[in-house]
């Protein structure tokens, strides 16, 4: 397989960066890697999709083996699979490979959007997530087998 990474949108990679933990921000996740799963997941849970104008080059591309690591290659595939309702996607090759990230990079650019207006005029990430979280939960609660985001903290 051919060494694909996991890219991110120049507009979005400061607010990715306040979004995880270090000694200058408030963020709620520990990785690069985290922001992003979760973001994915939010757009997909907003069925959204938005395609990347143009890539960072402040956050350098993420190694696939990264994501598979911590168990978020099946995130990857789930959503690629959902998305295109058709099970080539999954393939074991290069197009089918490039498909399914392009797809994850698309619903966590358009999660990452979600978050940019929940977080306007907002200081503190982590505070704002946690809200956010529970106000999700609470006018999901009545949706029985929906995913529920909090587990991706």
């Amino acid at each position: 397989m051919a060494d694909i990474r996991i890219k991110v949108a120049k507009d979005k990679a400061k607010l990715i960066k306040d979004l995880k933990v270090d000694e200058e921000t408030t963020g709620a996740f520990q990785s690069y890697v985290d922001v992003l799963v979760f973001a994915a997941a939010l757009g997909a849970k907003h069925g959204k999709r938005e395609p990347i104008q143009e890539y960072s080059k402040e956050i350098d591309p993420i190694r696939q083996d990264i994501f598979s690591n911590k168990g978020y290659d099946q995130v990857i595939n789930l959503l690629a699979i959902t998305a295109k309702n058709d099970p080539k996607v999954l393939a074991s090759n290069e197009s089918a490979e490039e498909e399914r990230i392009k797809i994850f990079e698309e619903y966590a650019n358009a999660g990452l959007e979600i978050l940019t207006q929940v977080f306007r005029g907002s200081a503190d990430y982590f505070e704002q997530i946690r809200l956010f979280i529970n106000k999700q939960k609470i006018s999901s609660s009545n949706s029985e087998g929906e995913f529920d985001l909090s587990d991706l903290l």
